[in-house]
């Protein structure tokens, strides 16, 4: 690993914040209802999102000036929503159908800044890129800024509403939790979690003109919500071997969740708050999947993907009638040549008592694909 790459990551995990996008009123909101019970630990980093929050909202002031007419009257075609549990092989799915150039996608610039992003954008993404390191550090994956990212960071600064805001207060994701399937929310809180999501969708719409590839591991949980706003949207889930997706959901808490700390967790252990949140999230999932009408809903195996990329591709093509995935098979090829070097993360077996817990607690996931 270079000098520069080291640094970088000891910057990510100090210093900076995902959620850097944020606008003051937003963010002293968030301090306020937090008793302002930042971790001495985490000044620099509250400290510099603090900064960043004053030029967001004088950029978000002049972006709305120069855009807020166009934003208002586009209209959001449906969208296609990836789903599946964090690590279960959404990033990968989302790259490979994101090569389809008749579809659009949030990149990392524009999740990080939701308020700012038609101004900004071309002004900042270099400087940006230079800040990124180039591998996630999580799974060593390739980051470039312009690259497909999750929504639910652009909601979880626009909106306020979103369970990554345990990923800054941890002392209170049993609160922030609830923002998963949104099913314990009032309405007003749900009209301004549709509002802003609405909101971004419309200025992807004025920057791209074409239908959004989205993926959010959040949204899994939110099917009805999301029938409700896109009756017409389309559906991909993935799903993975639940013992791999409890270890790897652990790494990504220690190298990533835990680098966006303002405040001292609860506790040390992520074990409880991963368990918990796989069965909300599918406990939504299975209930709610019953909704998405027919020929909108297509679900494959992380382990088939890895198989066999291109078959599972045009199985999505087919299932979902996308037509066209002959346009995009040489530069699926191509991408996957990339990529063919790349090695997954490897674990030591869960202990006894813990793969017990996983297999009891997620039993329904089990035994509905077959683990």
């Amino acid at each position: 690993m270079s000098l520069r790459e080291r640094i970088l990551l000891f910057l990510h995990r100090r210093l900076f914040s995902v959620f850097a996008g944020m606008k003051t009123g937003d963010w002293l909101r968030l301090l306020e209802e937090n008793d302002y019970a930042i971790d001495i630990a985490h000044w620099p980093r509250a400290a510099l999102i603090t900064m960043g929050a004053l030029s967001n909202s004088d950029q978000a002031r002049i972006e709305e000036g120069q855009h807020g007419q166009a934003i208002a009257a586009a209209e959001v075609p449906p969208p296609l929503f990836i789903l599946g549990h964090w690590r279960s092989g959404t990033t990968h799915l989302h790259n490979l159908l994101c090569l389809d150039r008749r579809f659009a996608f949030p990149n990392n610039f524009q999740t990080a800044f939701p308020h700012t992003f038609l101004t900004a954008e071309d002004k900042f993404k270099a400087m940006t890129g230079l800040l990124m390191p180039e591998r996630r550090p999580q799974d060593n994956v390739r980051v470039e800024v312009g690259m497909p990212q999750e929504d639910e960071f652009g909601l979880c600064v626009a909106t306020l509403c979103s369970p990554y805001l345990g990923w800054m207060f941890p002392h209170r994701e049993r609160y922030y939790d609830r923002y998963l399937t949104m099913h314990e929310v009032a309405e007003p809180e749900l009209a301004r979690w549709r509002a802003g999501f609405l909101w971004f969708l419309k200025k992807l719409t004025v920057k791209y003109g074409r239908p959004m590839l989205l993926k959010s591991p959040p949204h899994t949980a939110r099917l009805g919500l999301l029938l409700d706003m896109f009756p017409q949207a389309r559906f991909v889930h993935i799903h993975r071997d639940p013992y791999t997706i409890f270890q790897s959901t652990r790494k990504l808490h220690d190298t990533v969740v835990v680098a966006n700390h303002v405040t001292r967790p609860s506790q040390t252990d992520p074990a409880e708050g991963i368990l918990r949140r796989f069965s909300l999230m599918y406990d939504a999932f299975f209930e709610e999947r019953r909704r998405i009408p027919p020929g909108q809903f297509c679900e494959i195996a992380f382990t088939d993907l890895e198989r066999d990329a291109v078959g599972q591709v045009q199985t999505i093509y087919q299932q979902l009638g996308l037509g066209g995935f002959d346009s995009v098979e040489v530069e699926l090829r191509r991408y996957l040549s990339t990529v063919a070097d790349y090695r997954k993360n490897e674990y030591a077996p869960l202990k006894p008592a813990m793969r017990r817990r996983v297999a009891t607690q997620w039993r329904r996931a089990f035994e509905e694909w077959g683990y």
